[in-house]
């Protein structure tokens, strides 16, 4: 299927601390928005000022970078689904952290972001290596459930349930629907109150 992650690949962008709540990932008053358009440039708006440029997400050598590697209870805060829409929008397509807050993990899942967790010593091994390197490229296998960034190989922990989602292409629930348009149609000309319902319309 067209909607199946089983592999991400992409350079990285190091973003440290824990507890990054998502009211820093998109401020409040970025929430008025009727689509999620836009949204992308003003991830971490508030970070990003006060920090004048020296922002991972402002800095140069990070442009272009797929994979975020965090450390740990990262999303956590509000339940905001702009806050991974924020970050998906930015150009990460998945996200590597010691830990997740578990309603941010759900919103990623639902839009076929990967939030995959490592060691605390894996982390910051990986932040290291992109800093160093930041044109290196990473490749976070979830079928063997590894991260691969140079030489090395690390493990990437993912259950069960969320995995299969991802790789079987399940977690995009328009993708299923659209994928069985034909047996959705059959399935409601049998019954017998939707063809009255279109009787009715004509």
């Amino acid at each position: 299927m067209v909607s199946e992650v089983k592999t991400v690949a992409g350079r990285g962008i190091p973003l440290t601390g824990n507890d990054i709540d998502t009211d820093r990932i998109i401020p409040a008053r970025f929430l008025r928005c009727v689509t999620f358009d836009g949204l992308g440039a003003q991830v971490f708006a508030d970070d990003r000022t006060q920090l004048q440029g020296a922002h991972p997400f402002d800095q140069a050598q990070y442009q272009g970078a797929e994979i975020l590697v965090v450390n740990r209870n990262f999303g956590c805060g509000s339940s905001r689904e702009h806050a991974p829409q924020a970050i998906a929008k930015w150009g990460i397509r998945a996200i590597v952290g010691e830990s997740f807050a578990e309603i941010f993990f759900g919103n990623c899942l639902a839009m076929g972001v990967p939030c995959v967790t490592v060691s605390s010593e894996t982390a910051k091994a990986l932040q290291t290596a992109i800093q160093a390197n930041p044109q290196e490229e990473l490749r976070l296998d979830l079928v063997a459930q590894q991260i691969h960034c140079g030489a090395a190989t690390y493990p990437a922990t993912l259950v069960d349930g969320p995995r299969t989602m991802l790789t079987s292409g399940t977690w995009d629930a328009c993708g299923q629907l659209v994928a069985q348009a034909d047996e959705i149609r059959a399935t409601a000309m049998r019954l017998p109150y939707v063809q009255w319902s279109q009787g009715v319309a004509s």
